[in-house]
C-alpha cells in the first residue's frame, strides 16, 4: 500500500518505520523541510496540514491508498470530502474532525454516549468564560479547544487568574477557535493511557500506562500500570465505548482519570500516543507496529508486556543547529535504550529524545528511564 502520512513527528517517524517493515510505501507530509518521519520516509512533500487544498493535491498526485493523519491541526473538512469520494481515512474523517476540536469529542463522550466526564462549560469570549467558571467554580483547567502537548491550558485557582489564562489560551491554540473548554477539577488516584486498536477481528487493549504530565504535556510513562480489576473493566468499558463510536482501524489513545474502581473519560486520540512511546521497550509488539498492523488489515495476535518506562528529553535552549549529547552516559546501564527524533531546530520545552529503559518492576524502569534522560542534553553545534 501507499500510505500519505499528514504529520511528520516522532510518532509518524516511527509509524513510517513500521510500515516500511512491512513493505508499504510511505510518503510524508510536515509544514517544514526534515521533519522526523521525512528522514526515513521514501518521500515527502512540505506544506501546512491545515490547508485543504495542498492536502487533496497530495492524495490526487501521489494516490495514496491509506490517509494517516498523525497530528489534530489538520482541515478535518476536506479529509471529511476525501472520505465521501471514497478514499480511506484512518481511522475515519469524522474521528479526525472530532478529536481535532475538543467540543466535539466532549459532547459526544458526555451528551451521546452518557460517558463519566469531569464537569464542563465552553466559553467563546472572556464574559462566557467568567460565566463558566462561576458555574464550574474553582479550581479548575482552561484549555484551548484545539490545541496539544498542554499548549495554552492553564490551571485556575481564583477569578484574578482569568485574564491570563484565556490571553494564554488564544495564544498558544491551535486553529484559532476563538474558544475554550472549562473542566472542573477531578480529584483522582492517578491517570491512565489504554491503547486501544480497533482492527479486522475486533477491539484489543494493551496493559494500561501511567503516565506524568507537567502543563499537560507529557513527560513519563511507565506500563504496565497497576490498578483494580473493577477500574481496569471499567477503563476498557469507556474505552471500547468511545472508539466504536469513531469507527474505523487503528490505535486509539484513550486517557482516563482513576477514582478507586471509577474510570472518568478525559480524552482521546485516534492515532498513536505520547505516552504509548514505552511500549517500544514494554510490549513484543509496539504501538506503532500495532497501528500499522490495524490499518493494512494485518493479524494483531495476544499483545504482551513486562515492565517498562520512557522518559521524554527536553531542549532547554532555543538552536537551529540542536546536537545530542551524553548518548554514552545515558547508554552505559544494561536495559536502556534511546531514541533520537532528528528534529532540525530546538526550541524550549521541544521533545528531541526519549529515554526507554525496561527492568523488573516499573518503579525500576521508570528510575532508569528518568535517570538516562538526565544525562542527556540538547546543545548548538
Amino acid at each position: 500500500m501507499k500510505i500519505l502520512l499528514l504529520g511528520s513527528g516522532e510518532l509518524g517517524k516511527e509509524v513510517a518505520i513500521e510500515a516500511m517493515r512491512l513493505g508499504h510505501t510511505v510518503v510524508a507530509c510536515d509544514r517544514y523541510e526534515g521533519a522526523p518521519a521525512m528522514q526515513v520516509a521514501h518521500s515527502s512533500r512540505v506544506f501546512s496540514m491545515l490547508d485543504g487544498t495542498e492536502i487533496r493535491r497530495a492524495v490526487e498526485e501521489e494516490k495514496s491508498d491509506l490517509i494517516v493523519p498523525e497530528i489534530e491541526a489538520i482541515a478535518t473538512a476536506t479529509l471529511v470530502e476525501l472520505e465521501k469520494e471514497g478514499h480511506t481515512v484512518i481511522p475515519t474523517a469524522r474521528a479526525a474532525q472530532l478529536t481535532m476540536d475538543r467540543e466535539g469529542i466532549r459532547r459526544l463522550a458526555a451528551e451521546e454516549l452518557s460517558l463519566p466526564t469531569s464537569p464542563y462549560r465552553f466559553a467563546g469570549s472572556f464574559e462566557e468564560l467568567d460565566t463558566a467558571t462561576g458555574e464550574i467554580g474553582f479550581p479548575c483547567v482552561i484549555k484551548p479547544t484545539m490545541s496539544s502537548s498542554g499548549k495554552g491550558q492553564s490551571v485556575v485557582k481564583n477569578r484574578d487568574e482569568l485574564a491570563k489564562a484565556w490571553d494564554y489560551a488564544m495564544e498558544a491554540g491551535r486553529g484559532k477557535t476563538g474558544k475554550v473548554i472549562v473542566e472542573g477539577f477531578v480529584i483522582f488516584d492517578y491517570e491512565i493511557t489504554l491503547l486501544t486498536i480497533r482492527h479486522a477481528a475486533g477491539t484489543s487493549f494493551c496493559a494500561p500506562i501511567g503516565h506524568v504530565q507537567i502543563d499537560g504535556d507529557y513527560r513519563e510513562s511507565w506500563q504496565p500500570h497497576a490498578m483494580s480489576e473493577k477500574a481496569l473493566t471499567a477503563a476498557e468499558d469507556i474505552a471500547k465505548k468511545i472508539t466504536d463510536a469513531l469507527g474505523g482501524r487503528g490505535i486509539f489513545g484513550v486517557e482516563l482519570f482513576i477514582q478507586g474502581d471509577k474510570a472518568i473519560f478525559s480524552e482521546v486520540s485516534p492515532r498513536p500516543h505520547d505516552t504509548g512511546m514505552v511500549t517500544m521497550a514494554s510490549q513484543n509488539m509496539s504501538q506503532f507496529e500495532l497501528h500499522v498492523r490495524a490499518i493494512t488489515g494485518l493479524p494483531i495476535p495476544l499483545i504482551t508486556s513486562h515492565p517498562g518506562a520512557s522518559a521524554a528529553v527536553l531542549s532547554e535552549i532555543e538552536t537551529e543547529h540542536p546536537v545530542i549529547e551524553g548518548l554514552e552516559d545515558a547508554l552505559s546501564e544494561p536495559g536502556t535504550s534511546v531514541r533520537v527524533f532528528g528534529k532540525p531546530s530546538a526550541h524550549k520545552r521541544r521533545r528531541m529524545a526519549v529515554a526507554l529503559a525496561t527492568a523488573d518492576t516499573t518503579d525500576e524502569a521508570r528510575a532508569k528511564a528518568m535517570g538516562a534522560a538526565g544525562k542527556i542534553r540538547v546543545v548548538s553545534s
